[in-house]
């Protein structure tokens, strides 16, 4: 089975201190969607106040062009933003952000844990009558920065709670950069097995001394789903301490063919949108 890429321009977007035209997104999302991505993240229906970046997601989506193979997933936070997004036929995944650790989803969704998990079960509902599909990104997954408790059981815990909504693709992201390849390659080794039937991805935020042996952990862990954004751009927006950026694309694809693996990206396709990208992220 090939590697599954998606790409995140929403991540790549959401901080970036310049405002980005609404036809300068939809125009690199076009070149982004010439790539055959498997997935892209491509906007947000949160509150404009919190993220005003993104607050054009529904007009670059009624804009763009035909998606081709490429599923769209977009990011909500609550029932309502899950309300919107599901009226877009074109979207296929809501990607919701769930933290183990309780003062980053507070930070993150103004709720806690056990709230932020009722809305779940409400947006899991909502999307199965809308024929979307859920992506859980368990944020914080590979550790603790704010002195609260963290092990693999208590992300096994709520992972289990996740799949007990029906809940069939989880995302596991470093959030803050912190995780170690060792750190990694326990996680997707302990919950790989034992959900088997579980897609599970990895949202990686990477330093450019490290995002190599961090890639290559969980990939032999079995991990074959990875979030990336070219050249790295973006990261999150909520945490305290200075990020480094997402796990730059072009570098999965070159760790990916360095070992023979396969994907569906179109190299030639890439190059045009890795040019453009470097104009959109001025």
């Amino acid at each position: 089975m090939a590697v599954k890429i998606i790409e995140c321009p929403r991540d790549a977007m959401q901080g970036f201190h310049n405002h980005i035209p609404t036809q300068v997104k939809i125009d690199y999302i076009n070149s982004l969607l010439d790539c055959n991505f498997d997935v892209l993240d491509c906007g947000s229906f949160v509150s404009p106040q919190a993220i005003p970046q993104l607050a054009d997601t529904k007009e670059v989506l009624q804009n763009i062009q035909d998606k081709g193979k490429t599923k769209l997933l977009v990011i909500i936070a609550n029932l309502r933003g899950a309300q919107d997004a599901c009226k877009i036929e074109k979207i296929d995944y809501l990607g919701y952000p769930f933290s183990v650790s309780d003062i980053f989803q507070k930070r993150n969704t103004n709720k806690g844990r056990k709230e932020s998990f009722e809305v779940l079960k409400q947006i899991q509902s909502l999307a199965n009558h809308s024929g979307k599909e859920v992506v859980v990104y368990i944020s914080m997954g590979f550790g603790n920065p704010y002195g609260e408790f963290w092990s693999i059981e208590l992300v096994e815990e709520w992972v289990s709670r996740v799949i007990s909504l029906g809940i069939r693709c989880i995302s596991l992201s470093d959030t803050i950069a912190t995780a170690s390849p060792k750190d990694i390659f326990e996680l997707f080794s302990y919950l790989i097995p034992k959900f088997s039937n579980i897609e599970f991805g990895a949202h990686l935020h990477t330093k450019p001394n490290n995002w190599k042996e961090n890639v290559e952990a969980a990939y032999k862990a079995g991990c074959r789903r990875f979030d990336g954004a070219i050249k790295g751009f973006g990261g999150c927006p909520f945490a305290e301490e200075e990020l480094t950026g997402n796990l730059p694309t072009e570098n999965l694809i070159y760790y990916l063919e360095s070992i023979g693996e396969t994907h569906s990206i179109n190299q030639e396709k890439f190059a045009i949108a890795l040019n453009r990208a470097t104009k959109v992220f001025m």
